[in-house]
């Protein structure tokens, strides 16, 4: 199973289930038919920035992350899109893969973000007009992130 796919199952799994420990989390994926090795699980969670949180009705430590599979889907589409970022005085540039702009741009639309005045889509360039070149930048350096943090 490829990492991507690995990691939203395991989103998914502690999405549903009140996971305690890694052991636990794998043998929930091998149950899936995942067999993986505990040091990438460890990479994984780790990427996937899943910390342990105290239940609300058990009292007891399991797993948990604020990132939905619903943004982890939407980071996925950003991340497949986009191949670049940059700015220019107050607008950032998105290069996308031909017919994927306006997926990338309804991405960046959708977190409604203060310093976004609005967007454009073309069929492979996004244009993303902020308040200032300081925004601009805060918000290039921002999408590479996501855009890095997401490409398997």
């Amino acid at each position: 199973m490829k990492k991507k796919a690995r990691q939203h199952m395991i989103m998914e799994i502690i999405s549903q289930n009140e996971v305690e420990t890694q052991n636990q989390l794998l043998e929930l994926l091998r149950e899936r038919g995942v067999e993986t090795a505990q040091a990438t699980l460890s990479r994984d969670i780790a990427e996937l920035k899943i910390e342990k949180v105290m239940s609300d009705e058990t009292g007891v430590a399991r797993y948990f992350s604020g990132v939905t599979t619903e943004e982890l889907t939407y980071s996925d589409i950003f991340a497949q899109s986009v191949i670049s970022v940059d700015y220019a005085s107050n607008i950032v540039v998105m290069k996308c893969h031909p017919g994927l702009a306006d997926a990338a741009c309804k991405v960046v639309d959708e977190r409604k973000i203060s310093s976004v005045m609005g967007t454009i889509a073309g069929d492979d360039t996004v244009f993303i007009l902020t308040r200032t070149e300081n925004h601009a930048k805060a918000l290039s350096i921002q999408l590479s992130r996501m855009m890095r943090r997401w490409n398997f």
